[in-house]
């Protein structure tokens, strides 16, 4: 029993130094014996389970080290400071408390070495608890099904290209998410939620996914599926948050902005002159995006609160362009702008086309639904001025950010974000 243990770890043991060391640092109190060798520190500690001193090291004075009894022997840790004391990863607020903590972990890791290896080789997470629950919400999941990427074969033809769709089999919007582990104190004792052993130390004993809350130790955290189920009481915002934490949390195949504004935008707005091009007023635009970081699918954007259709075009333009991660991903960014390069037309779409299946399903989702949107858009061009080669210089850098952003690249890259959003309305019918 791994919270046994830590209850039975030595306690800490202050070793203090009889007089005052005029070259002790403010952060540390008595147990500070200055310039003292290792050999006379194993003599003060000697006997005594759990007894700690520090001293300044005589090799390299101005560096300081934590001199630890355990198991019968003195362990010596280079020891830091910055704010908070350290000797590894964790930080804290006394040497007290990174002592306690030390102690435990040494304690558990010698009585239950061959335990703790075992750890993750049985897990209970398939079986019980979080894994279940996630089950039976995913079954209430949505009923309706999302566009499964369809494989496309490009013939090509003098006059005209044919083209054969398979579809793929019907699927739930079920997407997959991984977990945004962070690492987390545990106030009281907790026990992991991968392999239901106990969490040991004082500080920082394992880490939480601060999307669905799950709490692992961090080694189980590699061995976690990506199955996060996000809970929408931790998601903060809607804007700037990542797209597929974002329809995960509200169970929708697509973020909720793009259906709202784009619905809003064809019920009122398709025969707008510039649509897309003319910009919003910025205040504005700026209170339709609070207002869905406030009260989501609630949100009022109707003409009764923004009369101007740009408004709501530009709400939709920011939202796409604050996501963390574009709709069109950086993985896939490079492959995009070298299919734009291609001269035969048949190979570049067929070489776009084997970019959008390499797509997270919310992205491709997304970007599906909106191509068709913007086909729309144009069908209107008499009225609002606004082609696909209009929509493409509009929407290229929106949905397609460069990896690293380096000015010239992305200056360079314009044409071919521009062609490729060109592409992807003018054939949405094919490549989707």
């Amino acid at each position: 029993n791994v919270y046994q243990l830590q209850q039975e770890a030595p306690r800490p043991k202050r070793i203090t130094c009889p007089q005052e060391m005029e070259s002790r640092p403010k952060y540390y109190g008595r147990e500070f014996h200055g310039l003292i060798s290792r050999e006379r520190a194993d003599e003060l500690l000697a006997g005594t389970e759990g007894a700690y001193l520090i001293r300044e090291s005589q090799r390299q004075p101005g560096t300081y080290t934590l001199a630890l009894r355990f198991g019968g022997q003195t362990l010596n840790y280079r020891l830091f400071y910055d704010g908070k004391h350290f000797v590894g990863e964790k930080r804290f607020e006394s040497v007290h408390d990174l002592v306690t903590d030390g102690l435990i972990t040494l304690y558990i890791e010698t009585k239950a070495a061959e335990y703790i290896a075992k750890m993750t080789t049985n897990p209970i997470y398939q079986h019980l608890g979080y894994t279940s629950l996630l089950r039976d919400k995913i079954t209430h999941r949505l009923n309706r099904t999302c566009s499964e990427p369809k494989k496309v074969t490009f013939h090509p033809s003098p006059l005209s290209r044919r083209t054969t769709i398979k579809d793929g089999p019907e699927k739930h919007c079920n997407y997959e998410k991984i977990h945004n582990f962070k690492v987390h104190t545990f106030r009281g004792p907790h026990w992991c939620e991968y392999c239901a052993n106990f969490m040991w130390g004082l500080i920082a004993q394992g880490v939480r996914c601060s999307d669905c809350g799950l709490n692992v130790h961090k080694q189980c955290s590699k061995l976690v599926p990506s199955d996060c189920q996000p809970d929408l009481r931790r998601i903060k915002k809607v804007f700037s948050c990542d797209l597929t934490t974002l329809v995960k949390a509200h169970n929708t195949p697509r973020p909720m902005v793009l259906d709202m504004c784009i619905k809003e935008i064809e019920h009122r707005g398709l025969t707008s002159e510039g649509l897309y091009r003319v910009s919003g007023f910025t205040e504005h635009i700026e209170d339709v995006r609070l207002a869905f970081d406030r009260d989501g699918e609630k949100a009022d954007i109707s003409a009764n609160m923004y009369p101007d259709i740009n408004i709501i075009a530009g709400a939709l333009k920011l939202y796409l362009r604050d996501l963390p991660i574009s709709v069109i991903t950086y993985d896939v960014y490079s492959k995009f702008i070298q299919a734009a390069k291609i001269t035969d037309p048949d190979s570049r779409l067929e070489a776009v086309h084997d970019g959008l299946l390499q797509l997270p399903p919310a992205h491709y989702e997304t970007l599906r639904y909106l191509m068709t949107h913007l086909k729309r858009v144009t069908m209107y061009e008499k009225d609002n001025y606004m082609n696909s080669e209009n929509l493409g210089i509009v929407f290229g850098p929106t949905l397609m950010q460069p990896p690293d952003q380096n000015t010239l690249a992305t200056l360079n890259d314009m044409r071919y974000q521009k062609l490729i959003v060109q592409l992807l309305i003018e054939h949405e019918d094919i490549l989707f």
